[in-house]
């Protein structure tokens, strides 16, 4: 029946949409999946207010909330409102302790507040020069998968995650981590389960693990 079946939600991460999780599949006599998109913040919301107002979109009780780098840290901002039943969290971090000393410094210095954010709005400026087939194929990548490009948002995202402030990781969290993510490299980050060869992108080319393992660690 369908109402035992269990709510899986899912959180793409920064400028994400929810093709990030096309590959992603579940038993479906055991789970039901849905997909949390960003909207735009309000001038000068908090995090934790973004969260409480994302919470709006979940339909279910006592669900399974999974979140991918920024989603990540917005899904445990949005279990403070919330009872979950599972917190995952992938490719991110769980305290501020656990950022990259590039963040700390950019929080330290301000400097995230320079960074050039409108040239996500530029991809077919950048297309036009790509001069490999790499370079084309990561174009082709952030077409699909970022389309959220309103500059505001990608603004305030960044400066929400570099000033993060959480202490201490939420009771229960499991975290899921790639061993070469570029992002938020591994040696920062304690208490995961470490995917061999991961990288920040893993959610979409290492699928299969996610197929192989999630639904076990969703009913353990």
């Amino acid at each position: 029946m369908k109402d035992h079946k269990t709510p899986v939600y899912f959180m793409p991460g920064m400028a994400a949409n929810p093709s990030i999780f096309k590959h992603i599949k579940l038993p479906e006599d055991e789970f039901e999946m849905y997909f949390l998109e960003w909207f735009i913040p309000e001038k000068g919301e908090t995090l934790a207010n973004y969260a409480l107002r994302m919470t709006q979109k979940i339909q279910h009780d006592n669900i399974v909330l999974i979140g991918v780098s920024f989603g990540g840290i917005l899904v445990q901002e949005m279990a403070r409102h919330i009872k979950v039943r599972k917190l995952f969290v992938i490719s991110t971090v769980k305290t501020k302790h656990e950022l990259p000393r590039r963040m700390k410094i950019a929080k330290a210095t301000k400097i995230y507040k320079i960074f050039p954010t409108g040239l996500v709005n530029s991809i077919d400026v950048f297309r036009k020069y790509a001069t490999n087939d790499f370079v084309a194929k990561r174009l082709d990548l952030y077409e699909e998968y970022l389309s959220v490009r309103d500059k505001y948002y990608l603004d305030w995202s960044i400066e929400q995650i570099v000033n993060w402030n959480q202490e201490k990781p939420l009771p229960g969290t499991i975290h899921i981590h790639g061993e070469k993510d570029g992002v938020f490299p591994i040696q920062y980050i304690s208490d995961c389960i470490p995917i061999k060869g991961g990288t920040h992108i893993m959610i979409i080319n290492k699928y299969k693990w996610f197929n192989e393992n999630l639904p076990r660690l969703i009913k353990e």
